[in-house]
């Protein structure tokens, strides 16, 4: 690898799977040392291991101010800095008809997908205002561009997400730090299994799906959404601030049907596609 975040100091949350783990070995690859933070401690202590010296892990659940404060906090403890905040944990949370949708599911589909991303933008900033530098890159979705392409708790806050990015990029320039999105489309992981075919192991099947209704026809990975964080948290992106960077093959400029989550009786799809 080219080296292009040596010396850099990362906390990356939801990186015990999917794209935050694909980012976390994107980024250590590329020298940058990774605080792995995550709700699933076996997973993510893994993911850690993993990646050697160079990585350590802390269980937080992202709606809890004090995990992730003590998340921060660790990678300033252990690596001295905070060079990039990638908030990316996330859920499909509930899906079905707004009219049968129940308030406290809803809530917690929120807490996870907006309030998980303002306490991550606010205590990297609470370091990063006094080193006069820093990024922080948030997970949205093509969700958070177009209507219909998700359920409605998680379209609300990805576009949420969106909003907060362009706000907080705004207050945050003049002490040197950049704040950016990310809208990936459909990327091949456990959670997107689960609400392709109901089984989260099964990638072979929704790789396939992915690829049939990609426009460039063919299905992308964690690692093409990893990649395009590396970018945003490398120097190349130096007067890049206050954008939302989508990787979705060109998804959200061709015609979509009716999102099928947005039917039906309600229900919750968790962490690595675990449904309730």
């Amino acid at each position: 690898m080219s080296g292009r975040l040596d010396g850099k100091v990362a906390v990356i949350t939801g990186a015990a799977s999917g794209i935050g783990a694909g980012t976390a070995r994107r980024f250590v690859d590329e020298g940058a040392s990774v605080v792995v933070a995550d709700l699933q401690a076996d997973a993510g202590g893994a993911v850690a291991a993993a990646l050697g010296d160079r990585a350590r892990f802390a269980q937080a659940d992202v709606t809890n101010e004090d995990d992730v404060a003590a998340a921060v906090d660790l990678a300033v403890s252990e690596f001295g800095r905070l060079d990039v905040m990638f908030n990316n944990a996330g859920i499909v949370g509930v899906v079905g008809s707004i009219a049968e949708m129940p308030a406290d599911a809803w809530d917690n589909t929120i807490g996870i997908l907006l309030r998980g991303v303002f306490l991550g933008t606010k205590h990297a900033a609470r370091i990063m205002i006094d080193q006069g530098s820093g990024v922080i890159i948030s997970t949205s979705s093509t969700a958070g561009i177009v209507g219909g392409l998700g359920p409605h708790a998680y379209t609300a806050a990805k576009h949420g997400v969106i909003g907060l990015t362009k706000s907080v990029a705004n207050e945050l320039a003049p002490f040197g730090i950049r704040v950016n999105a990310i809208s990936p489309g459909n990327t091949v992981t456990a959670m997107t299994a689960s609400v392709g075919g109901g089984d989260p192991d099964d990638l072979d099947t929704i790789t396939g799906h992915i690829a049939s209704t990609s426009p460039l026809g063919y299905a992308g990975f964690p690692d093409d959404i990893a990649a395009a964080a590396l970018y945003l948290a490398s120097d190349e992106a130096r007067y890049v601030t206050g954008h939302t960077l989508v990787v979705d093959a060109g998804q959200t400029t061709s015609g979509m049907t009716p999102n099928r989550m947005n039917t039906g009786a309600s229900r919750q799809i968790h962490e690595a596609g675990r449904t309730s």
